[in-house]
């Protein structure tokens, strides 16, 4: 699922090049739509909250013999792959904060 989120961040995010001195790709950015940075990040937090739904309703599922355990494991895996993910980048995101709130100004 990490992979999958980067993926999914890294093919939504377009940057505005209208300040670069060519022209074409000033060009291709007027013809390409921008999406910016909050709703990529809204648009990853829904996707693991959704994973992480599934995986309880898998698990649910299984506990009532309607879903193969195989399937069971693999939502299962998911969502626990999902919630490490967004937990690093939490860390990752405090720790940043935490740095630029020491900074001398």
């Amino acid at each position: 699922m990490a992979t999958n989120a980067i993926s999914a961040i890294s093919g939504r995010l377009e940057f505005d090049t209208s300040n670069d001195v060519s022209g074409a790709s000033a060009a291709s950015a007027a013809a390409t739509p921008t999406v910016s940075f909050g709703q990529t990040l809204n648009q990853v937090v829904t996707d693991a909250v959704n994973t992480v739904k599934g995986g309880e309703a898998a698990s649910i599922q299984g506990l009532q013999g309607s879903m193969p355990p195989f399937k069971v494991v693999e939502a299962v895996m998911d969502a626990q792959r999902t919630l490490q993910s967004t937990l690093a980048i939490r860390d990752k995101a405090v720790s940043a904060y935490q740095e630029i709130s020491h900074m001398n100004i």
